[in-house]
């Protein structure tokens, strides 16, 4: 067997890494199996071909035995004779998940119980040089959280917990364990109950003195200077003197020290004139700056411990103050208002350990380029791997990060409390150095679905208990989300705002506290479109000062789909296509959309194909009718970035990466500067320019009228100023100008602004629904643009061509796609690829393009 292991030296301490041979079995069985590690039992149980891919077919519903079995984990492993003689030896867990008892070398070392914090034990008297075993047994969450529910006596509210699929009945037992809700299933994802070692396992022994953390606490930033005092966390087995030194940006710090036995906290006062600030994506640089910190001891010259971290200088902050029309609600980075663009995120993976930094680039990149500045992470998923967070500071995606709390009641005893304290203490010291972090939020929607202070709103939850357990219930809500949660922020993050609930108007303890779609102040999750079943075009009337969440389902393209469900099962109600469609309604609510808006499709296949371009129309109408009430609105999070499996979701992204018709639609409406239509009831075209640039601008407005043949019907053309920061209205007519008699589904109106020789943005408006216009046989032609190398293609038709798909031979993606192409003004595209590590998508040989467009998929 070997069991060599990897080695690193920074000062005096040395981090011993990469335990290897681990094996696992069920407690029950006696036969040893081969195990991965970081991993859990379900990807284990795969490798070794117990169990058949658990996203395939109805799958998911056969493997939930395993979540009711005790499980254990072990390994073997050496140490040297210069580890084994440090001042000081650890195992270090950095996620164990999630109750789990650790034996080293015979001795009960540790008992954990919190899947989101890391777990220390100190094994200098049990190490040996040889033959160190380290057993880890996981027990059930089933079996250890059944017993919690019968000791309070009733269930917790917890709408998204799949019991009934998991074998439980009623009972919502996700509430009672700190492990990422999504395991438990929730309306986009399955439920795997997992359990095993899902981050690092490391032996870190060190000498004398090191430095535990480093905080940048960032006092007053401006262009001018950058105020700051860097807070260095050091551990000593000793008394010493000496002095930190902090150095950055090739200037340096020093302070003189007196260290005492234990932990000392020394805090240096560092000043940086005219920093380069961190912005995020459109706005500018994101820069960042790398702070060191070493001690050095009295007489000495070289130091003996030392530590590095990563940062971005900016000021942030969350502005929420009266206005005439409510109440603003906000980021405001390096004193500019901030449009905030983008998503919310889940975790990309129901089996967490198969996230590869890679995917998270995938991700983090995509946004960037779809032209979002922000990421929601939301509270039903995890505290995200460092991956994450550092590519988020690299390309300028600020991150609304909730606390990992969503759409439950929670238990409130004492030790459930106390492992949320310890849970919210460490995540908050992790992640606090992270410049793209702009707002704690305590968790996701759960104060407007217990609504305390109006009996009859909130999604009924309260109504199912007494007096005295609703008082109770609500008590332990506020024990975690308005006293634990802010007092944590407030003590390891001075200056990071802290947002209670999502959504909500404001902590006013009444009625005026919880959210509703028309809420003036606060942020608003307005789902009127979709559950429902209300007109896309409310998206125009229903729109908040902050619109964190919305969203509307498709369905993976064919290819995506064909990973889990074969030819028999292409057919929306059949076994297999429910059990990848985990909102209720789901299927039947895009069929009635569809219904409204569109024609028939002619097969299945041309179904997923609309149920995209549905989902994509949606989508554009909410996100430019928030952008077209800046500064009323300031930000737009639809839901949702990602898959963590092949399913039917409001993901513009699927599980295997591929970007749906609605990403194209996002990058596109999220560019810094677009045109955008609205009609209003009385029969009013209006043009809005929407600009993210920090200074006006001026252009031409041309407005092109079509039939569908190409013929041009109207023109008219006029100067535009698109002001800074803001939307402006451009041009304002009556609609019945341009129609004029004119069959309204056989013309479409063109908008183009146009700086110099440069279109910077392109709009059609049609005068009628999809399912109204009179589409005839297009002939889209491909033409690849000469000397271009097989990366750049025009593509025309004949007659209107609507959502025009393109699809390469190579792998990558075409710059814009899912677009409509008229006749006379072909559309320029370029097909691009991003390399494992590269930052961005470049161009790059398509090879053979397949073109379609709606008209192919229609009855």
């Amino acid at each position: 067997m070997n069991r060599s292991v990897t080695t690193s030296q920074v000062g005096q301490e040395t981090v011993q890494t990469a335990l290897k041979d681990w094996k696992f079995k069920a407690c029950r069985e006696s036969e040893w199996l081969q195990a991965v590690v970081p991993g859990c039992v379900h990807t284990d149980l795969r490798r070794n071909g117990i169990i058949e891919d658990p996203f395939y077919a109805t799958n998911e519903h056969d493997l939930q035995w395993i979540d009711k079995l005790d499980w254990e984990y072990e390994t073997v492993f050496d140490l040297t004779e210069d580890l084994l003689a440090m001042s000081v030896l650890e195992l270090v867990f950095d996620g164990l998940d999630t109750y789990a008892d650790v034996t080293f070398n015979g001795k009960l070392i540790l008992s954990v119980n919190n899947m989101f914090r890391s777990w220390r034990a100190d094994v200098k008297g049990l190490a040996k040089p040889s033959g160190n075993q380290l057993h880890i047994r996981f027990r059930s969450p089933v079996t250890e959280d059944l017993p919690k529910i019968e000791r309070l006596g009733y269930n917790l509210p917890a709408s998204n917990d799949q019991s009934e699929l998991g074998g439980l009945g009623e009972d919502k037992i996700s509430v009672f364990a700190r492990k990422a809700p999504y395991h438990y299933g929730w309306d986009w994802g399955p439920r795997f109950v997992t359990s095993g070692i899902w981050r690092e396992v490391r032996v870190v022994g060190w000498n004398d003195i090191r430095v535990n953390d480093v905080f940048v606490n960032q006092e007053q930033i401006s262009a001018e200077a950058a105020k700051l005092t860097v807070e260095v966390e050091l551990e000593s087995v000793r008394g010493a003197e000496g002095s930190v030194k902090i150095t950055a940006g090739g200037a340096e710090w020093s302070l003189a020290v007196n260290l005492q036995l234990g932990v000392t906290v020394v805090k240096v006062p560092v000043e940086i004139a005219e920093p380069k600030l961190w912005w995020s994506r459109g706005l500018g640089e994101a820069h960042l700056y790398h702070f060191r910190a070493t001690f050095t001891e009295a007489g000495s010259s070289e130091p003996i411990a030392e530590k590095a971290v990563r940062t971005g200088l900016r000021s942030v902050r969350l502005v929420r103050e009266k206005d005439e029309a409510g109440g603003t609600f906000y980021f405001e980075l390096n004193g500019v208002p901030v449009f905030a663009k983008g998503a919310n995120h889940i975790p990309n993976d129901s089996f967490l350990t198969e996230i590869t930094e890679e995917r998270y680039r995938h991700e983090i990149a995509s946004a960037a380029e779809s032209n979002m500045n922000m990421l929601r992470i939301w509270g039903g998923g995890i505290y995200e791997q460092p991956a994450f967070y550092e590519l988020c500071d690299e390309y300028g995606i600020m991150v609304w990060q909730d606390f990992m709390f969503a759409c439950s009641m929670y238990p409130w005893d004492e030790p459930f409390l106390e492992s949320v304290k310890l849970e919210a203490r460490e995540n908050v010291k992790k992640l606090r150095n992270h410049p793209s972090i702009v707002l704690w939020c305590g968790n996701n929607e759960i104060d407007s679905a217990w609504s305390q202070y109006d009996e009859t709103g909130g999604w009924g939850w309260k109504q199912s208990y007494t007096a005295e357990q609703r008082g109770d219930i609500w008590a332990g809500y506020e024990s975690i989300f308005h006293r634990i949660l802010p007092e944590v922020v407030n003590e390891l993050a001075p200056g990071a705002d802290y947002w209670p609930s999502s959504p909500m108007i404001d902590l006013t303890g009444d009625i005026g506290q919880h959210a509703h779609p028309l809420s003036t102040e606060g942020d608003i999750h307005y789902w009127g479109v979709w559950h429902s079943v209300e007109p896309f075009e409310n998206y125009n009337v229903k729109v908040g000062r902050f619109m964190s969440e919305y969203g509307f389902q498709s369905f993976p393209e064919y290819d995506s789909v064909r990973t889990f469900a074969e030819e028999v099962d292409m057919e929306l109600e059949s076994k297999v296509m429910l059990a990848h469609q985990k909102n209720g309604n789901g299927n039947r609510l895009i069929k009635e959309y569809m219904d409204i808006y569109m024609n028939e499709p002619k097969d299945f296949p041309s179904f997923l194909y609309m149920s995209q371009v549905l989902q994509a129309e949606a989508m554009k109408t909410a996100i430019e009718a928030h952008r077209k009430r800046m500064p009323y609105c300031m930000g737009t999070l639809y839901w949702q970035m990602n898959d963590c499996w092949p399913v039917a979701s409001w993901a513009g992204m699927d599980y295997y990466g591929k970007w749906k018709a609605l990403q194209y639609y996002a990058k596109t409406s999220f560019a810094d500067t677009i045109l955008s239509f609205d009609r209003s009831e009385g029969g009013e075209l209006r043009v809005y320019a929407i600009s993210d640039s920090l200074t006006p601008a001026e252009g031409e407005l041309r407005l092109t009228l079509h039939a569908f043949d190409g013929e041009i019907l109207a023109q008219e053309t006029l100067e535009a100023t698109v002001g800074a920061n803001t939307s402006t209205l451009v041009y304002a007519a009556d609609e019945a100008k341009w129609l004029d008699g004119r069959d309204a589904g056989s013309i479409v109106l063109v908008a183009e602004l146009v700086q110099g020789y440069v279109t910077i943005s392109r709009k059609e408006h049609y005068f009628a629904y999809a399912k109204g216009l009179k589409l005839g046989a297009a002939a889209v032609v491909v033409t690849e643009v000469e000397g271009s190398g097989g990366t750049c293609f025009l593509v025309s038709s004949n007659v209107l061509a609507k959502q025009v798909w393109l699809r390469a031979e190579r792998e990558g993606r075409f710059s814009d796609n899912f677009f409509d192409v008229v006749p006379g003004k072909p559309i320029e595209v370029e097909f691009q690829h991003r390399a494992p590590g590269q930052a961005f998508s470049v161009p790059a040989a398509a090879g053979l393009v397949t073109v379609t467009s709606m008209i192919d998929y229609l009855a």
